[in-house]
């Protein structure tokens, strides 16, 4: 079985993916849908949706919406195509349904969003999965506006790993070209209850703070769990998050014609930057494998914008018939986190609420040598450490490795009939 067929892209086409990863870029698009058409009611009564005042158009926030909705079109033409390798049912399916996650993510993140007086939000959840979301982990996001101090105030909830990365680069709504800087919570103070604040920006500090650089654009926090239940499928876990701008300036104005085609033009960017036009390394990370089955030696990102400096990652394909099973084995260094879990081609995470599709260290059952011995396989096995692959013949095997305190042995993989494993 070739790459193209395993995961459904050529080596160009995955230089397309995700920023941190940089190797398979966003396949997905919307259908366009056309504006309203002006309607009458029964009797002859014009439609209130045709024309907020009659007589006059939609005004340039109705161009922005025009806009959005052809780039949509645009998104979807230009990526779910044969020449993308876009060629089943299954891939089309899931790639609409990848872009009106990514869509989704856009609303949230900048329709209302106001830098000098900014609102954390949930970045991924279990129904709005990209950018390689994470089943035991709790995100944070929000844009910043260069020159300005913020305070931000949050819990460590419990989390075994924490930190506040500052993206920096490219337009507002865009994506970000670079990481600035990385603080994680070894570097701030944890009072008795878990609280703690950083101040970002200002004039230095030696704990507690992080530079904001002229072409800052975004900060996000990631607080890492391992519990029983994964932390993003549990409702009842709660991570507090209050980013407050030191020197907003007066409140903002109402939403008027201006700014709502400014906010739609925003989302129209953060889509298209994260599918269409996503960025192109001129390689592809030593951690990524294209070999199915075979995983890279882990390495830490540098600078890769989105990722999580402290980490070190490993990534391979998959390739399971239905009657085989992969066993992953190998040995975790000591670290402040680890996990393994699976993503489709989109690089969405498969169902963690109702399916075993990841584990962390505290769900893992070791073998009495310590080593790990993990089973991806179409059906339970009736063994430990059993990953569901929810029936999907391919698709991606992530690691993640926090604060790792000695080199990460590279994980092994067999292929092995189902069947020897008492299925």
């Amino acid at each position: 079985m070739s790459l193209n067929e395993v995961i459904g892209l050529t080596v160009d086409e995955n230089l397309e993916r995700r920023g941190f990863l940089k190797v398979i870029g966003g396949l997905a698009a919307l259908p366009i849908v056309g504006c309203a058409a002006s309607a009458e009611r029964p009797g002859g009564e014009a439609s209130a949706s045709a024309s907020a005042v009659p007589g006059t158009s939609f005004g340039e926030a109705g161009r922005a919406f025009d806009e959005l909705l052809a780039s949509l079109a645009r998104m979807r033409d230009g990526t779910l195509t044969p020449a993308a390798q876009i060629t089943s049912a299954q891939d089309v399916a899931e790639g609409h349904r990848h872009l009106l996650h990514v869509l989704e993510q856009a609303l949230i993140a900048e329709l209302e969003a106001t830098p000098t007086h900014p609102l954390a939000q949930h970045q991924v959840s279990p129904i709005r999965k990209s950018n390689g979301d994470n089943a035991d982990a709790i995100y944070y996001s929000t844009p910043l506006a260069p020159g300005r101090t913020y305070r931000l105030r949050s819990n460590q909830a419990g989390a075994v790993y924490s930190s506040v990365t500052i993206e920096a680069g490219g337009q507002r709504g865009g994506y970000a070209g670079r990481i600035a800087g990385v603080i994680n919570d070894t570097d701030y103070d944890i009072a008795a209850d878990g609280r703690f604040e950083i101040l970002l920006g200002g004039p230095p500090r030696a704990r507690g703070w992080i530079a904001l650089p002229d072409d800052v654009s975004r900060i996000s926090t990631r607080h890492y769990f391992e519990n029983v239940r994964s932390a993003a499928s549990d409702p009842l876990l709660h991570v507090p998050m209050e980013i407050e701008c030191l020197d907003p300036g007066p409140p903002p104005p109402p939403p008027d014609d201006a700014s709502i085609a400014s906010a739609i033009r925003r989302v129209e960017t953060y889509v298209r930057t994260r599918t269409l036009e996503m960025p192109r390394p001129e390689k592809m990370p030593s951690w990524v494998s294209t070999t199915p089955n075979v995983f890279a030696p882990p390495q830490k990102p540098g600078s890769l914008a989105y990722a999580a400096a402290d980490a070190a990652y490993t990534m391979a394909p998959y390739a399971i018939a239905p009657d085989e099973a992969l066993v992953l084995t190998g040995r975790l260094p000591a670290c402040r986190f680890a996990n393994v879990m699976l993503w489709n081609r989109y690089l969405q995470s498969y169902d963690y609420v109702n399916r075993r599709i990841s584990l962390n260290r505290r769900q893992m059952r070791l073998e009495p040598d310590g080593r790990y011995r993990i089973v991806i396989a179409h059906r339970d096995p009736g063994v430990p450490n059993w990953l569901d692959t929810e029936g999907r013949t391919t698709g991606q095997i992530y690691w993640r490795i926090m604060l790792p305190e000695a080199e990460v042995v590279t994980p092994q993989a067999e292929l092995v009939p189902l069947a020897s494993l008492g299925a």
